[in-house]
């Protein structure tokens, strides 16, 4: 039986090859190079829910390293959100009262083209669980922080043993009172969420809350859905969080099926970010009066619960910034 590991390691990695299990070809899609700087990535699982011969189909969008990301425009960057102005030792990021990040690695299960954090220094995250010695004595010397927030890359391609290591060592700070993990792989690779990782959730002192990342309701499968009701069993709190990408969720009805099919599979719609501007991104932005436009539509449609907050992330702000 195949394993979550198994499936990283099988995942399409060229665009030959994943244009051809979709019937298509490097002509109906123009490619970066397979060896790019961010080469393309992305596990059959996800592959399986994009539609055969359609190049415009909104899940491929995503993942597709198009050849315009080589035209970068003078108001992108490599580092939109302001990460590097927020590092305050290796791996930890502090930007808002009350919560910090852990960078905890630059592996992900899928490389998403509008990816905020594709250029990030990886090289100075811990890669040792004595390296986060730092980062943990931060945490520890600042009772005001009450969250910790895992993200990367992705924290759920860490060793589960490395994970929940991790995890023990945040438990055993006394203010902490919430885990919050930031993570695609629930969508793109739903068996990452074994017997294991909701045992870990389930039994932790820590308060926990998992961050998905889903863009569009064709992502949300039935076993994204099998893995989401095991996280809720775990007693973990669901939400989830969007990036708002021309020809991809653009649409008032995009939203809405989105909306409702993580509803179905319970998990709360959290934030809509406008597009972080990262070098190369420029095809998925979406004016931001067309997403006021498409947010008065949406609250007209939808219960208040099921709207997310549509946010833009501003370097130096102390919160996210409500649009």
């Amino acid at each position: 039986m195949k394993t979550w590991q198994d499936e990283i390691r099988e995942a399409f990695r060229t665009p030959t090859e994943l244009a051809g299990h979709l019937g298509l070809s490097l002509a109906d899609l123009p490619a970066l190079p397979a060896g790019a700087d961010f080469p393309l990535l992305v596990p059959r699982a996800f592959a399986e829910r994009m539609e055969p011969g359609n190049p415009r189909d909104p899940l491929l969008l995503q993942v597709w390293p198009d050849v315009r990301e080589a035209q970068a425009l003078p108001e992108e960057l490599t580092d939109p959100v302001g990460d590097g102005g927020a590092r305050k030792v290796d791996g930890l990021l502090h930007k808002y009262r009350g919560r910090v990040l852990l960078v905890t690695t630059g592996a992900c299960a899928v490389h998403c083209r509008y990816c905020f954090r594709q250029n990030f220094p990886y090289e100075a995250v811990p890669h040792a669980a004595s390296r986060w010695d730092a980062a943990l004595e931060y945490i520890a010397s600042d009772p005001s922080i009450r969250e910790v927030l895992l993200s990367g890359g992705d924290p759920l391609t860490l060793p589960p043993a490395v994970l929940e290591g991790l995890v023990s060592r945040l438990e055993a700070i006394p203010h902490l009172e919430t885990l919050r993990i930031h993570t695609r792989l629930p969508v793109v690779l739903p068996s990452r969420i074994d017997d294991g990782f909701c045992q870990m959730l389930e039994g932790s002192r820590l308060r926990a809350v998992v961050v998905l990342h889903a863009n569009h309701a064709r992502e949300i499968d039935a076993e994204v859905e099998a893995a989401c009701a095991r996280m809720r069993a775990a007693g973990t709190t669901l939400l989830n969080q969007s990036v708002l990408l021309a020809g991809v969720n653009d649409s008032v009805a995009a939203l809405e099926a989105l909306s409702r099919r993580l509803w179905d599979g319970g998990v709360l719609p959290y934030y809509l970010h406008a597009l972080d501007r990262v070098k190369g991104a420029s095809r998925f932005l979406v004016e931001d009066a067309r997403a006021h436009a498409a947010m008065e539509e949406l609250r007209e449609r939808l219960p208040g619960y099921l709207v997310p907050r549509l946010v833009r992330e501003i370097e130096g702000e102390g919160s996210k910034t409500p649009l």
